[in-house]
């Protein structure tokens, strides 16, 4: 059942919601602590189905009118809301809700054991780009590999079904991927399809191996548990 509605609660959020959007001109500082109350009025927004007073269908529906560009932005804002504690949370007028985003992965992944303190101090000091790779670092266990930056023209046309492509992606995936991995699954899960009437099987193969390392390690044990005995 969904929840009772609170109408003048829900109309207060919504209001408040609208009032930070247009927000952007004020200075980054400002800017950034208004995003973070953002985050934490879309999860109330969420979870009192508040999307419902303006007889929306879905929270995503209501994404889709505040978020016309993407609504990534939203779900990070709502992930450093929903997993960063509250003394963090006041840092982030000096660090910055794009720093907040990636203190926000480590804080999912170690639950109530984060150690904020160290990662707070780097986040202050570091420079975005370098932080951002130390989280992947700590996140990871590794350096992250190299990158180059592709560039290709699309229509305006074109950009609607781009967007709700990635946007898919990243909600199966999870938020903390980019969209460079959720441009590569899309084109692995289309590459798998080009080829499953082995055409090419190397092609397949790469496919399905990409694929395999977006499994977490149990379900990729699982897999592996399928595979192995068919193989032999």
């Amino acid at each position: 059942m969904p929840p009772t509605l609170n109408r003048q609660r829900a109309q207060f959020v919504l209001t408040k919601i609208d009032e930070i959007l247009a927000w952007e001109q004020r200075k980054e500082t400002e800017r950034d602590t208004r995003f973070v109350e953002l985050g934490r009025y879309l999860c109330e927004v969420r979870a009192g189905q508040y999307w419902r007073l303006e007889n929306l269908h879905s929270f995503d529906e209501f994404l889709e009118q505040r978020f016309p560009e993407s609504r990534r932005k939203a779900y990070y804002l709502m992930s450093i809301h929903e997993h960063l504690p509250p003394q963090v949370r006041k840092e982030l007028k000096e660090i910055g809700w794009t720093k907040g985003r990636e203190l926000a992965k480590l804080a999912r992944r170690d639950g109530q054991h984060f150690d904020c303190a160290p990662w707070v101090h780097k986040a202050r000091h570091m420079p975005r780009e370098d932080f951002r790779r130390e989280v992947d670092k700590e996140l990871t266990g590794k350096d992250e590999e190299p990158s180059e930056l592709i560039y290709f023209k699309v229509y305006k046309s074109q950009t609607a079904v781009i967007e709700q492509a990635l946007d898919t992606a990243a909600r199966m995936l999870g938020s903390d991927r980019s969209r460079g991995y959720c441009l590569e699954m899309i084109c692995a899960d289309f590459l798998a399809g080009a080829n499953l009437d082995n055409q090419n099987p190397e092609t397949l193969l790469f496919s399905m191996t990409r694929f395999f390392r977006f499994l977490p390690t149990q379900q990729q044990r699982a897999f592996l548990q399928c595979i192995l005995p068919q193989a032999s």
